[in-house]
């Protein structure tokens, strides 16, 4: 038994939960130290869907003047079909709540599925120009599929594909590194895209929790928001106007401060109080130009390994205590 299961049961125990005959066979199970095998299918089953559609790729790209336009086509249409159909067969329906298929195959089914659609309508795109010069349109009736199938399915692989659909579509592409390649600087519509999108994905969040659809999906959504956000303001603090992101990004990483405890997920926790990190040396060190304390820098550069550890011990008492109020919350 690790110890965060211990305490959690030690708990229980004390709060009378459970009775002392519970509390033995609790610890009694865990001490067998059986674990599950489910995660690890899945992961091999998401790996093999994956490689999988690269592979159609790249048998398409090496042997595309052999087989044939039409026939590629044809196959990639076929198949795709096959996987709809077989999707929608063992489905149990559309559902405001979280569901699952019977037989949890039938998830990586539909995500190939719509892996094969985004192929398909790309590559008749690319070789006939089937939408003409809208190019956009190319990008949109895959997204359009994703979410529907997201929804229909309750498939978060899926909702997070038709987000990143939706970012190229207004001109982005949904990776951390990616924006950052973006220029920014050269192109400040694209960072008020991003974060308008950010705000969008944040605000049908909310609204998607009030209405109680599909509320396992805040999560993806306020990830997908952070980084769009976080990453577009941190862009524009070294432009002329960068009090105006300054600001923003200040607001945004408070909500989204308070949302990582509300949704528990340590990871948008993490994400949040690195941006912040960032945000905060970002405008100190813009302090120090502004007042022209130069001679600071010089003092300063002597404790920048003691800053260094002062900051990745607070960082981990952060962890700890959010995981503390995470287990404590549980309990109740």
């Amino acid at each position: 038994m690790n110890p965060f299961e211990e305490q959690a049961t030690q708990a229980l125990f004390e709060k009378k939960l459970i009775t002392d005959t519970q509390f033995k066979q609790v610890k009694a199970y865990r001490s067998l130290e059986i674990f599950s095998l489910n995660l690890e299918l899945k992961l091999f089953l998401y790996l093999s869907i994956l490689s999988f559609t690269a592979g159609i790729g790249i048998l398409i790209y090496q042997n595309i003047d052999t087989i044939g336009h039409i026939a590629i086509l044809s196959i990639l249409l076929i198949v795709t079909i096959v996987c709809y159909f077989f999707s929608f067969k063992n489905s149990t329906g559309f559902q405001k709540g979280e569901t699952s298929f019977d037989n949890p195959i039938f998830d990586y089914l539909i995500l190939a599925a719509v892996l094969l659609t985004c192929i398909f309508i790309g590559y008749l795109q690319f070789q006939y120009t089937a939408f003409g010069t809208h190019y956009g349109l190319a990008t949109l009736i895959p997204t359009a599929i994703g979410l529907f199938c997201a929804y229909y399915f309750d498939n978060k692989s899926i909702l997070s594909i038709a987000i990143t659909g939706l970012a190229a579509y207004i001109g982005l592409t949904v990776s951390p590194q990616s924006l950052l390649n973006n220029d920014f600087y050269e192109t400040n519509t694209l960072s008020y895209s991003a974060i308008g999108l950010g705000i969008v994905l944040v605000l049908w969040s909310i609204y998607s929790n009030q209405i109680t659809l599909k509320k396992h999906f805040t999560l993806v959504y306020l990830t997908f928001g952070l980084h769009l956000i976080s990453i577009s303001c941190v862009n524009n603090l070294f432009e002329p106007y960068w009090l105006v992101f300054a600001v923003i990004l200040a607001a945004a990483l408070y909500y989204f401060y308070i949302s990582s405890y509300k949704v528990k997920s340590v990871s948008l926790f993490v994400f949040t109080i690195i941006y912040a990190y960032i945000g905060v040396n970002i405008l100190l060190f813009k302090a120090i130009q502004f007042l022209k304390i130069d001679d600071f820098l010089i003092a300063f550069s002597f404790f920048i390994p003691f800053y260094l550890i002062v900051s990745i011990i607070l960082f981990i008492r952060l962890i700890k205590k959010f995981n503390k109020n995470s287990n404590d919350d549980s309990i109740r």
